[in-house]
């Protein structure tokens, strides 16, 4: 089980991933209600002009993102996640000839050129990349200047219906509905663990504004989810 908190917990949820990867897609439908397909479609538009580029699906599991996004018209997706068994299953989702390619990679070291991408886009993952400061100044590297980045995650919440509705949903309904689909109730208790741990939206924002992005944090309804826009500023 890995500690969410701890710098050294990149093998532990790798492999948690990897275990996860079978069912992951079901879990999430079921869980979120099928909201989780509605947040990856504004996530998507908050990209702008950039989702008909040359995009990064970063820490892309399963690839519903690099799915939506070529079927939005994108020239090309590179999808990268340290997860092969997550990219794996993903792979089911694409007809042989469509515009992506997938890289077993490290959020924190990315295996691309300065000033390569068009945008970046994240959902549900950054939350998970030990050493967060890394990933983003690696985000700032290979996105182009004027390029976005979205990252769609679970933040800390903030303000009591937020959190009450948060922590709720997370610590009593999250573990129990994913471990009967599953078989993995401990990953699904990581879920709530990894949130306290992380950031929240503003937080990330401010994060954001130190390696060059004006920031834009927006509430997701219901309110559990957010949406952080960072535009690289021009050099």
């Amino acid at each position: 089980m890995p500690v969410a908190g701890s710098a050294d917990r990149a093998p532990a949820v790798r492999q948690m991933f990897d275990d996860l990867a079978p069912r992951y897609d079901i879990a999430n439908r079921v869980l979120s209600l099928g909201l989780d397909q509605l947040w990856r479609k504004k996530a998507i538009s908050a990209l702008d002009t950039a989702a008909q580029g040359t995009v990064l699906d970063l820490c892309a599991g399963t690839l519903d993102l690099t799915r939506m996004l070529i079927d939005n018209g994108a020239k090309h997706v590179h999808s990268a996640d340290f997860s092969q068994q997550m990219l794996s299953i993903g792979e089911a989702k694409f007809k042989e000839g469509e515009p992506y390619t997938i890289h077993c990679a490290d959020a924190r070291e990315l295996p691309f050129e300065d000033n390569s991408m068009d945008g970046i886009i994240c959902g549900f993952g950054l939350r998970n990349v030990p050493e967060l400061s890394r990933a983003i100044a690696e985000c700032s590297r290979v996105l182009r200047p004027g390029g976005r980045l979205v990252v769609l995650d679970f933040f800390q919440p903030v303000g009591f219906f937020p959190s009450l509705l948060q922590g709720t949903y997370n610590r009593l309904i999250v573990p129990i509905v994913g471990g009967l689909i599953t078989g993995a109730g401990e990953a699904y208790r990581y879920l709530n663990q990894s949130i306290d741990a992380f950031r929240t939206a503003d937080e990330f924002g401010a994060m954001l504004e130190k390696e060059g992005f004006k920031a834009q944090a927006n509430r997701m309804f219901p309110p559990v989810a957010h949406l952080v826009v960072g535009t690289l500023d021009h050099e």
